[in-house]
């Protein structure tokens, strides 16, 4: 019986783990975030697939309130290798991968009056 419950705690474990979503796609379309709410578990690496459907340049920038503070009035037109930074030019595809400690999070196109249209959105991570 020891055995039994045993075995069925770790293919309990197994499930747990595989169901942690890895993987989140975000798609930006007509200035918009699809999905613009997000749910992660802290701790865990994840990918994002960032999917830029309009004509025009986007970013997609991750951060608490301080980080975006310094972006609101930052000049950076394109972003280099950090993850938390990702340049979008028109009609491409970007990945990125990030780990987040327990929190919520605010991700922002800061570009020039997207913010203020509604480029922005909010992850959770929980832990």
């Amino acid at each position: 019986m020891a055995l039994a419950l045993a075995a069925f705690a770790a293919s309990a474990c197994a499930s747990a783990q595989a169901a942690t979503p890895t993987q989140v796609g975000i798609r930006i379309h007509y200035s918009r975030f699809e999905p613009n709410q997000i749910e992660v578990p802290a701790g865990v690496p994840i990918t994002f697939t960032l999917v830029n459907d309009d004509p025009i340049d986007h970013e997609w920038l991750i951060g608490d309130s301080n980080f975006h503070n310094r972006h609101r009035t930052g000049k950076e037109p394109v972003h280099g290798d950090r993850p938390d930074e990702v340049s979008l030019p028109p009609l491409s595809t970007r990945q990125t991968t990030l780990t987040f400690a327990p929190g919520t999070y605010t991700f922002i196109c800061h570009f020039p009056g997207h913010e203020a249209y509604g480029m922005v959105g909010v992850l959770v991570a929980k832990g």
